[in-house]
């Protein structure tokens, strides 16, 4: 008598992860495959807390292809970003020095970016002291 093997299952997510990805972890994937990353981790239920700032760009490209897939990928709500950066109280010699660096880097590694699934995150509240992350029941 053969044994049936029983079909892998799916698991499935109630709950949520926090994720924290540093920059090492993404500086050598291209745009694409760095939207990419963010993007299958959200699907799977996790607030991604990321060491730097995305590129303007790349900010940008993953507001039009989160938006672009609400409505045609099931269950996906959309995303909530915020980025919290403590250069906003610098004298300027400060910011042209961070400036450079931030170009000799390529990235702002003194902020951070907070990426989650709007079925989890309610809401992001930010000011330039603190950040309240609101999650949904």
């Amino acid at each position: 008598m053969v044994a049936k093997k029983k079909s892998p299952q799916k698991k499935t997510l109630n709950g949520f992860a926090i994720q924290f990805i540093p920059y090492t972890e993404i500086k050598n994937l291209s745009s694409s495959e760095r939207i990419k990353k963010i993007l299958d981790l959200v699907f799977h239920n996790s607030i991604l807390i990321i060491q730097g700032r995305l590129r303007p760009e790349e900010e940008l490209r993953l507001t039009e292809d989160t938006m672009a897939m609400i409505g045609h990928v099931k269950n996906f709500k959309g995303i909530e970003i915020a980025i919290i950066s403590p250069h906003e109280n610098r004298s300027p010699m400060e910011k042209i020095k961070h400036t450079l660096a931030t170009k000799l880097s390529g990235a702002d590694l003194g902020a951070i970016t907070i990426v989650g699934p709007v079925s989890v995150v309610k809401e992001i509240k930010q000011d330039p002291k603190k950040i309240e992350l609101f999650l949904n029941k």
